[in-house]
């Protein structure tokens, strides 16, 4: 149910059976009608959640109090992504401050964990539609990669992908996309998009398309003419192989935790190899703040989903049907050369897990070759 101030209820132990899952929807009137249009009838409710009892969200009152002189326990909703910055009371909180207020004998728990979970683990249909927001994506990339010249702006780049995404029937952006040419390919979450493509620098495109709620996430790097220096493929396929080292671990029975750790000695064995750093740097680092960590700041991975940065226990097992990104980095702002290349991947119950981008161009001479064409 995709519609503004809808309400579910769930009650297992509910003493009528009709009660045990309930949704509250607003009621179409006259003003509403002519406004907004239509909302959704009890019977197309139905039809899209398969919710048998449905009520206008003017009963929400006195339904609930009846629910609540049933009950003992109540899981209540409390926003606790761990990147979550709360800075003013939300919708959910005052509602239970208030709920709190009007029934305070009642135990009040945590319903986090559980729908963490719940959304940390895909069911087939919703691979499906983050499969579809991918494929989205792919035909944006493919459009910039024909679109990308010397002299173009990156608002102009922005502008079509944005068309390209909805034209195929996406809302649009999953999140603020990051149109970073020459230095601004080292700014992690550069979202001014505003500056001229310069013939000789790379241009790091980090976007996703979104489509019915759920997101894709990819990042390419790409030169601006066409063509690669010898440097830039040179940290490209640097950036590209530990991608592929990354691949190999988001295995079920991994976690998020190890998966960093590891990830963490392959950026050092990349950049001792690109003499970035040294053997003196590894051995005198800060273990808080590892030697590789000037060149590749970032995690290499999140829970992808409803959100961008999905909900999700990051001390959990990866187990089959969680969806995560995959997407290493160098940067090195005094080379005005930052690299990040990122696809989308579904944890299988063995091996390694699907590539959801798998058909979206990634290599230097396959982006050569289509800019080129």
């Amino acid at each position: 149910v995709d519609q503004e101030e809808s309400i579910l209820v769930i009650f297992p132990d509910a003493y009528e059976e009709k009660h045990r899952e309930i949704l509250f929807l607003r009621e179409t009137n006259e003003h509403i009608a002519v406004w907004e249009g239509e909302k959704l009838s009890k019977e197309q409710a139905f039809e899209v959640s398969g919710i048998k009892t449905v009520y206008w969200l003017q009963d929400f009152q006195r339904v609930f109090r009846q629910l609540m002189n049933e009950v003992e326990n109540v899981y209540v909703n409390t926003n606790e992504h761990y990147r979550a910055t709360i800075e003013v009371e939300t919708r959910e909180d005052r509602f239970i401050k208030k709920m709190k207020n009007d029934f305070p004998g009642h135990t009040y728990l945590r319903s986090n964990p559980i729908l963490q979970r719940l959304r940390s683990i895909k069911e087939q249909e919703e691979i499906d539609l983050i499969q579809k927001a991918c494929d989205i994506t792919e035909k944006g990339f493919r459009r910039i990669l024909a679109f990308v010249k010397p002299g173009v702006w990156e608002y102009e780049i922005e502008a079509e992908f944005a068309h390209e995404f909805l034209r195929n029937r996406s809302k649009g952006f999953a999140y603020t996309p990051i149109i970073g040419s020459g230095y601004n390919s080292n700014v992690l979450h550069y979202i001014q998009n505003n500056q001229q493509c310069k013939d000789g620098d790379v241009l790091l495109l980090d976007v996703g398309a979104e489509y019915a709620n759920y997101s894709s996430d990819m990042t390419r790097t790409i030169p601006v003419n066409g063509k690669f220096s010898d440097r830039q493929k040179e940290i490209y396929n640097a950036v590209l192989n530990c991608k592929n080292e990354a691949e190999n671990l988001l295995v079920a029975g991994n976690n998020w935790y190890n998966f960093h750790k590891e990830m963490g000695k392959v950026y050092t064995s990349a950049l001792l190899d690109l003499g970035l750093i040294d053997k003196a740097d590894v051995q005198n680092e800060n273990p808080d703040w590892p030697a590789y960590k000037k060149y590749m700041m970032h995690g290499t991975s999140h829970h992808l989903g409803l959100d961008t940065h999905d909900y999700g226990i990051l001390s959990d097992d990866f187990v089959e049907g969680m969806v995560f990104t995959n997407e290493p980095g160098f940067y090195i702002p005094a080379e005005n050369l930052g690299i990040r290349i990122e696809d989308d991947y579904v944890i299988q119950a063995s091996g390694t897990p699907k590539n959801l981008m798998k058909n979206i161009p990634i290599t230097v001479e396959e982006i050569e070759e289509i800019m080129n064409s």
